[in-house]
């Protein structure tokens, strides 16, 4: 797709260039070309000033004061819960964990949940295409309880072999844990029939949203996934947040998994009652302002309009197919039959970080590295990739300004 194409069935609600006027880190970097939201996506100025606001505000510590001051913490802090609720279409708010990211999220199911109904012999599945955040937990919980790690391949194309997936299914498969959308290469997982596939032979789901919540409309009661988990920085939110979703009924059967203060009934030095979920999970003094600043950072999303942004990161990931593949000497990563958002380069004698920070020397910001998927690279044969990843305020210039820059690289390293 040419870029007067890109442009002309663009959705008009979503204009890139009005949007970054909403990111203070545009004005203050005048030509930035920033093309690594997939490992932390920048700020608009809502969320900025409606944190700092909070704070010169309404901040005290939450749940456990009956000064005005603490109800109204606490009211904004669940308010910004139901907000979550909405986000996902939860059935309750009840549902709804914060977590500090989804990295926490899925160690909180590993220890309680993993820790509690994993029993030696029992499988939890996985796929190659896993970030670190979803192998290692299992990995260290293995050694407990004596679960067996599956791992799913990959087919030709870089996308997920759904036939080996469902082969390596079997009624000792306990578990089903596995990204939405692949953060190294962008591949696209056929979620709903990972789902129905898992609850077909009885495991439970745990879906890793973090690269796929800014970009995709998720429904988790339509996905009918056990848990499911998101960072807020990822989309356009605070650091330091993150949400777990669980059904209700399967956070009712999970025990703490860390104690403290606020997640408890009643406390003596004989036993410790806790409370019902989501507090139960939620021990200390919380991340109050993330969580705010999380909400208001949704509530942008979804005045932007999800499908929208869908739409445009669908067209420009087309976009950028097409112009890095006509580059000689470029490879692209290859990310199956469905890739989003991601772009990631191999370019052959070079290494991914050596071509970054020429890229950055034309004012073009992008991620290098293994992108915490170590595994995946080795199977691959890669040591990394150079990865572009999209946001809501980039448009076609900004991979313009890619091509040209990874043009320029190759000279230097010809």
């Amino acid at each position: 797709m040419s870029r007067a194409a890109l442009q002309a069935t663009a959705k008009p609600t979503l204009d890139p260039a009005r949007i970054k006027r909403d990111f203070p880190v545009f004005d203050n970097n005048p030509g930035l070309v920033f093309l690594d939201s997939a490992a932390s996506a920048q700020k608009p100025a809502a969320v900025i000033d409606g944190v700092a606001e909070f704070y010169r505000t309404d901040y005290a510590n939450v749940h456990r004061g009956v000064y005005r001051l603490s109800a109204r913490s606490s009211d904004r802090y669940e308010r910004a819960r139901e907000t979550v609720r909405r986000f996902l279409n939860a059935a309750s708010a009840d549902e709804i964990v914060f977590v500090r990211g989804a990295t926490e999220a899925i160690n909180l199911v590993a220890y309680s949940w993993g820790m509690t109904f994993l029993k030696p012999g029992d499988e939890v599945l996985i796929t190659e295409l896993e970030h670190h955040a979803n192998i290692v937990p299992w990995q260290l919980i293995r050694e407990r309880t004596g679960l067996k790690l599956v791992v799913a391949p990959l087919d030709a194309s870089g996308g997920l072999d759904l036939a080996a997936f469902e082969a390596r299914l079997s009624s000792r498969t306990k578990l089903v844990a596995v990204t939405q959308l692949a953060n190294a290469t962008g591949a696209m997982l056929p979620i709903e029939a990972i789902v129905r596939l898992a609850h077909k032979h009885g495991a439970k789901i745990l879906v890793d949203g973090c690269q796929a919540a800014p970009r995709l409309p998720v429904d988790v009661c339509a996905l009918d996934c056990d848990f499911y988990v998101f960072s807020g920085h990822k989309i356009y939110g605070p650091t330091g947040i993150g949400v777990l979703y669980a059904k209700s009924a399967i956070l009712e059967t999970m025990p703490p998994w860390q104690g403290g203060g606020d997640m408890i009934e009643q406390v003596t030095f004989e036993k410790t009652t806790f409370q019902k979920p989501p507090h139960r999970f939620e021990a200390g003094t919380p991340d109050i302002s993330g969580a705010i600043g999380l909400a208001i950072a949704l509530d942008y999303v979804e005045a932007l309009g999800r499908d929208a942004i869908f739409a445009h990161e669908e067209e420009l990931t087309g976009y950028g197919v097409d112009k890095l593949s006509r580059l000689p000497g470029i490879r692209l990563v290859p990310a199956g039959q469905r890739r989003l958002g991601i772009l990631s380069v191999d370019v052959q004698g070079v290494h991914p970080h050596d071509l970054a920070t020429v890229l950055d020397q034309h004012h073009v910001a992008v991620r290098a590295g293994h992108h915490c998927a170590q595994p995946l690279m080795d199977r691959l044969g890669l040591v990394g990739t150079t990865r572009a990843s999209l946001g809501i305020y980039n448009d076609a210039r900004d991979i313009d300004a890619l091509a040209a820059a990874l043009t320029e690289a190759q000279k230097l390293f010809a």
